[in-house]
């Protein structure tokens, strides 16, 4: 296929190129060898609201993984959970959160004074650098749970709602959220600290967009302004796009099917858009699916209403590179049952690798169970 130069593609990239490209940056065209934080940094962070979710995400990318590699780099401190691109729970590895934190404040701090329940009026007049201080003194002290920032803030600001100063010192101070949450089959509430108690430093004090620009094209690539400005949560990125493409080796460009400018390293893959995707299982809240724009690369706009359950977005099965279905793991009396349900009917030979790789995600993820079974729903 024709690449294109920092003057333009002659030829438009489709729907199954980018995608293709995607997969391929994601490390689901094959599994990867490589150190979970390698892999980490290569996804630019994972989204972790469900705690269990990265474990799920690093099996299907990477080759041999197992869980007790992620504890081990939770539990020592070389990869975190804290709130970043989209105000959204992330994990990524320390020396990420230091360099990514601070340039995503301006997403933070709009999350907490456009935020109907907990900010605006609530917030307004307050003395933000005293609750900050208070805040920062507490979680400092020893790790706190929301309800204990509640509690503790609360009666220092008797006329002011505790849940609106809990939630801006969680969102508005650079906090992790530290063990057993996040650690595979543990549970508890989120309990959190600043990056500096829980890392031995500070954030970058010198902080740019520019870096984790080319970082999510290099993830995410080929990708429009839009894009990009998705992913982080971030307005304003053209200018920062702009000047990317000018600097140094500058950015390669190409157009989609409907026009639109795309963004992309020199030296970034693209595969050929019929390289085979074998089945995969993504977690829930997969960044593959939430990163772009128009996610029509990897599924149908009709199909991405189905992957949410509420204010859950379940976990999605790739067929062909496309989401296909969802599927959940239910246990009962020993049994693990991983249901899947695709949106339409699939192949025979689909069906069958669809079920091996659900098999394999069986024997990962409920490994202590007494029996594993793979049941596709009927569909139509």
């Amino acid at each position: 296929m024709e690449t294109g130069t920092g003057r333009g593609s002659a030829t438009p990239l489709g729907r199954r190129a980018l995608g293709r490209a995607l997969l391929e940056r994601q490390m689901l065209l094959r599994r990867e060898k490589l150190p979970a934080a390698e892999a980490i940094e290569r996804l630019v962070g994972m989204q972790a609201q469900a705690p269990n979710a990265p474990y799920v995400g690093l099996w299907t990318r990477l080759d041999g993984f197992r869980p007790d590699e992620l504890v081990e780099l939770i539990t020592n401190r070389t990869a975190v959970r804290a709130s970043l691109m989209r105000a959204t729970i992330h994990l990524v590895t320390g020396n990420d959160c230091l360099a990514l934190r601070p340039v995503v404040q301006p997403v933070l701090e709009r999350d907490v004074y456009r935020n109907v329940t907990y900010g605006r009026e609530r917030l307004a007049g307050l003395d933000m650098e005293a609750v900050l201080a208070a805040g920062r003194a507490l979680v400092e002290e020893r790790p706190r749970t929301n309800a204990e920032l509640r509690e503790l803030l609360g009666p220092r600001w008797p006329v002011r709602d505790p849940a609106a100063l809990a939630y801006a010192v969680r969102n508005l101070l650079p906090l992790v959220h530290v063990p057993p949450r996040g650690i595979w089959g543990a549970g508890g509430q989120p309990a959190l600290t600043t990056v500096e108690a829980w890392l031995g430093r500070g954030v970058d004090p010198d902080p740019g967009p520019d870096g984790m620009v080319l970082r999510y094209l290099s993830a995410f690539g080929p990708a429009t302004v839009a894009d990009v400005q998705t992913w982080s949560g971030l307005n304003g990125l053209r200018e920062v796009v702009e000047r990317l493409r000018r600097d140094g080796d500058g950015l390669r460009t190409f157009r989609d099917e409907r026009g639109r400018e795309l963004f992309d390293l020199p030296d970034a893959p693209l595969p050929d858009p019929d390289t085979p995707a074998p089945p995969r299982f993504l977690p829930e809240y997969d960044n593959l699916l939430f990163s772009h724009a128009d996610r029509t690369r990897v599924v149908a706009d009709d199909d991405r209403k189905r992957i949410f359950s509420g204010n859950q977005v379940l976990g999605t099965v790739l067929v062909d590179g496309f989401v296909r279905g969802t599927w959940k793991i239910t246990r009962k009396s020993g049994a693990a049952v991983l249901l899947v349900r695709p949106f339409q009917p699939l192949s025979r030979p689909d069906t069958a690798a669809v079920t091996e790789e659900g098999t394999r995600l069986l024997a990962f993820a409920a490994a202590n169970a007494e029996s594993h079974d793979v049941q596709l729903a009927h569909t139509g």
